[in-house]
């Protein structure tokens, strides 16, 4: 299977010249954890998560209002590509232990796959699984 048949296509952004504050009621008002931060041409900028909020924002006590979400945004972000094989995404989320990987074709944003979407799918459970065993191993340095 390719991440393109797993991937949500219909993805939620962000400019990199908005407010944190407008990021932070986005990821609240549609209940999500992370927007990819997209220029007006839909290339990928960077992911912003809610932890970059709390800790790059909030802990450095800038304010959300006058904040860019540029100044805050997690950049040299890892993507893959809608072709990729669904196991080898998988693979990929484990080795860098992250979540949710941006799918981008020619620079453009095409979509997001995320655990939850291979822990959903009975044919890539077990790429799930193994993936978060990789990322919830806190014995690595």
């Amino acid at each position: 299977m390719k991440v393109k048949e797993l991937m949500t296509k219909d993805v939620i952004t962000v400019s990199p010249a908005e407010s944190v504050e407008v990021a932070a009621r986005m990821l609240t008002h549609y209940n999500i954890g992370v927007l990819p931060v997209c220029g007006t041409d839909g290339s990928l900028r960077g992911l912003l998560t809610d932890r970059d909020l709390v800790t790059r924002c909030l802990a450095s006590n800038k304010d959300p209002a006058k904040t860019l979400v540029r100044e805050v945004m997690t950049d040299g972000v890892v993507a893959v590509k809608p072709d990729m094989d669904v196991s080898l995404a998988a693979h990929l989320m484990g080795s860098r232990q992250i979540r949710r990987l941006p799918v981008v074709e020619a620079g453009k944003l095409q979509g997001m796959v995320s655990l939850a979407d291979f822990a959903n799918r009975e044919d890539c459970f077990l790429d799930a699984a193994d993936a978060l065993t990789d990322i919830s191993d806190n014995t690595r340095s």
